[in-house]
């Protein structure tokens, strides 16, 4: 298997406490700097919702940050919480002819 990074943060919080404390900015002015609703915002840094495509971009324009790195963190994350149920998911192996 290949190296997966352990537990890795979900980017809600990266986007805390990277971007928004260091810069003393509150969830209101973030939202708005941002050009999505308090709610939305909030539901990300709060780990209840991921970072969509759209959103990548605006976080890439407003911190001066690649969209890619926000899509991949994102990634990480899923990918790890699916691992921790992946011996649930049953697959039967296929083989070519």
């Amino acid at each position: 298997m290949s190296m997966q990074m352990h537990n890795p943060p979900h980017p809600g919080e990266v986007l805390r406490e990277l971007c928004l404390e260091p810069m003393g900015l509150s969830v209101t002015e973030a939202a708005e700097a941002l050009g999505v609703s308090r709610k939305t915002l909030s539901s990300i840094l709060n780990g209840r919702a991921g970072i969509s495509p759209e959103m990548a971009i605006r976080l890439s324009k407003a911190f001066d940050t690649s969209p890619e790195s926000w899509l991949n963190q994102q990634q990480q994350y899923d990918l790890w919480q699916a691992l921790q149920s992946s011996a649930d998911i049953k697959v039967k192996r296929l083989h070519a002819a």
